[in-house]
């Protein structure tokens, strides 16, 4: 008889962060370590503020009215993620795969209305759409010959008026990532199928979409996590949400314990949210990079034919709803503030002040970005995870929570931080990081790990090998979070209001204080220079990206 004896051995606590035998640099985890205690930062303020509360902070998170405001939250966020997939997949195929006249122009154009603040588009389509409004009085002036009145269009306030002011700001989230992965996309996959016998259609629905499935699922959690931090939208809409209801308990200092205990509860469901995407995207647990070896092919553009102006209108009317109509608005209040001598007033310190900060906090997210992209792709396990969807927390919260946290931070740690420059880039790193996080990882996920795992073997670096082979393969990915994040911080505002150094003023803040005035003349002017100065690098990127793929 023999006996045979096993001894288990515990794994290694490396072994239960990362899974496989590959194990992340020093370069790339160490970096990604000091990110994840950053983010912690407005967390570990809610938690402290909320248990100083005691069992009081409990009755409060579960009260009946606060399901009711997780339900009109969630039905708001699937409403607004579906409808930007909807609207942004077509649009990245037409501006990147076809012969679109002037494509280069729809690409810019179609980037513009993240420049736009939320709460300046609400009022764009209250005022263009809403009862009593422009459109009302077309129909009036229409409808008077034949002897038809026009008392009262339907309201447009309510949900519908949040999810559809939403969806035509946030869009761009879905569709650069689309773009990105398109352009970085090798086609002979598609040159397969259709060798095979696939019609186009085919082979776009078999083969294409499945490899865009990281780009739309990455670009859905943004919009989806934008929705559930909106204020702007659904106070000018009147559509009561988490965010909503935060702001108003942080803004009139009614209860600042209920609005941390929501707040936490806004990050359980930010978590909820980024899990779900993280199932979704790992369902098919398929390659989104070139199985065979060579060089990438560019696609050759496909003939639209007679769907040409089906196309173009189709980008005209989406490009006018987002973009034209506001600034349309926008335009029609400062011509009437200067035909009523308002002094047209266009803030250039403001605006410098505005592109400084904004390119400063797109250089250091994409930077903060980078690690946490190359260990969620390469080195998967359980930090990985934990630390991408720690990112994605900042972008649930509102901007005063991120702020208040810094606050709190510099006043107890480090009073030296506090209301400088570099706390407020600490604040726009932590809110807008899942913007170049998204876009990296679409990009790095088709990259094949045999051209880094090459130049390991020949003996380069970790940083090396960082800096020469992943990076530059990625780059559209790159510019794309670089262009987000740009744009979001450009039209940020609490966390703007809350930490600027005293005297600095950003295009944002100075058209805040005047529609909080009721100054809209007044506003209207630095918001149109707001989308002005941000199209300058959009048209940059775009011509670059142009000239790169002739």
């Amino acid at each position: 008889m023999s006996i045979k004896l096993s001894v288990a051995i515990p794994r290694s606590p490396s072994a239960w962060l990362f899974e496989g035998t590959a194990r992340p640099p020093a370069i790339i985890w160490i970096p990604g370590l000091v990110i994840a205690v950053l983010l912690l930062t407005a967390p570990v303020y809610l938690v402290l503020r909320t248990l100083g509360a005691g069992s009081e902070a409990i009755d409060l998170i579960f009260r009946p009215r606060t399901l009711w405001v997780v339900w009109r939250t969630v039905a708001l966020m699937a409403a607004v993620m579906l409808g930007c997939i909807a609207i942004a997949a077509p649009l990245a195929w037409l501006t990147v795969r076809t012969d679109l006249p002037a494509r280069g122009f729809w690409r810019v154009v179609t980037m513009l209305p993240l420049a736009l603040p939320s709460y300046i588009v609400g009022f764009a389509i209250a005022v263009g759409l809403g009862p009593r409004g422009i459109l009302q009085g077309w129909l009036e002036a229409a409808f008077a010959p034949f002897s038809l009145a026009i008392d009262r269009i339907p309201s447009i306030y309510g949900f519908p008026g949040a999810a559809f002011t939403l969806i035509i700001i946030s869009f761009p989230y879905v569709l650069l990532p689309i773009r990105a992965s398109l352009w970085n996309m090798d086609t002979s996959l598609e040159e397969s199928a259709r060798a095979l016998g696939r019609t186009r259609w085919q082979t776009f629905r078999s083969v294409t979409l499945p490899m865009l499935r990281p780009a739309i699922l990455a670009g859905g959690l943004l919009t989806a996590l934008y929705a559930l931090s909106d204020f702007g939208a659904v106070a000018m809409m009147r559509y009561e949400t988490f965010t909503w209801s935060i702001f108003i308990q942080y803004g009139a200092a009614l209860n600042r314990t209920l609005a941390a205990a929501w707040s936490l509860g806004l990050i359980a469901l930010a978590l909820v949210v980024v899990w779900g995407e993280h199932t979704a995207r790992n369902a098919g647990g398929g390659r989104y990079y070139l199985s065979g070896g060579g060089a990438a092919r560019l696609p050759q553009p496909v003939p639209l034919g007679s769907w040409r102006w089906p196309a173009l209108v189709y980008c005209g009317v989406v490009a006018f709803v987002s973009l034209g109509l506001p600034v349309a608005v926008l335009v029609y209040w400062t011509v009437r503030g200067v035909a009523a001598g308002e002094p047209l007033l266009l803030l250039w310190r403001a605006a410098a002040n505005s592109v400084g900060v904004s390119a400063l906090a797109a250089v250091l997210t994409v930077i903060c970005a980078a690690p946490i992209a190359v260990l969620a792709i390469r080195y998967p396990g359980q930090f990985s995870r934990w630390l991408e969807r720690l990112g994605f927390v900042g972008f649930a919260l509102p901007g005063i929570v991120i702020a208040l946290g810094l606050v709190y931070f510099g006043a107890n740690y480090a009073p030296w931080l506090y209301q400088s420059l570099a706390m407020l880039a600490v604040a726009y790193v932590t809110l807008f990081l899942p913007a170049a996080v998204g876009a990296l990882r679409a990009s790095l996920v088709q990259v094949r790990p045999e051209f880094e795992d090459a130049a390991r073997s020949l003996g380069k670096r970790p940083l090396t090998v960082l800096l020469t082979i992943t990076l530059p393969l990625i780059r559209p990915g790159i510019l794309t979070g670089a262009a987000l994040v740009f744009l979001l911080t450009m039209k940020e505002l609490p966390a703007t209001l809350i930490l600027s150094p005293i005297g600095f003023t950003t295009l944002a803040s100075s058209i805040w204080a005047a529609a909080e005035e009721a100054f809209f003349a007044r506003a209207a002017a630095p918001a149109l220079l707001l989308v002005a100065v941000s199209s300058i690098p959009l048209a940059l990127i775009t011509m670059r990206e142009e000239r790169r793929r002739e």
